[in-house]
């Protein structure tokens, strides 16, 4: 059996092809969160930090909801938020 953390790394790594890529699990900082709707504490909250080439010439927003999309299935079993620096590599350099 995989984490949320693995597969958020594999699909990610897939699509975007990134040049660094940093996820952390902030789930425990929101255990009481009224969102979990019963769901057991952990695996809830992330916070991923992207350099990608693959965001060239695209607005902050697009570039979020590219990441979303990848990660749809996520969000159906239960992942509840996804905080998110996207940054191409000349950006990152800057």
């Amino acid at each position: 059996m995989t984490s949320r953390v693995e597969r958020i790394r594999a699909t990610l790594e897939a699509q975007f092809q990134p040049a660094a890529l940093e996820i952390e699990d902030e789930s425990r900082r929101h255990a009481n969160h009224a969102g979990r709707n019963g769901l057991p504490a952990g695996e809830t909250h992330y916070r991923v930090a992207m350099v990608s080439a693959a965001f060239a010439g695209q607005s902050r927003v697009a570039r979020q909801r590219a990441v979303n999309e990848a990660l749809a299935g996520e969000f159906s079993t239960g992942m509840h938020a996804l905080s998110l620096s996207l940054r191409t590599p000349e950006e990152a350099a800057g």
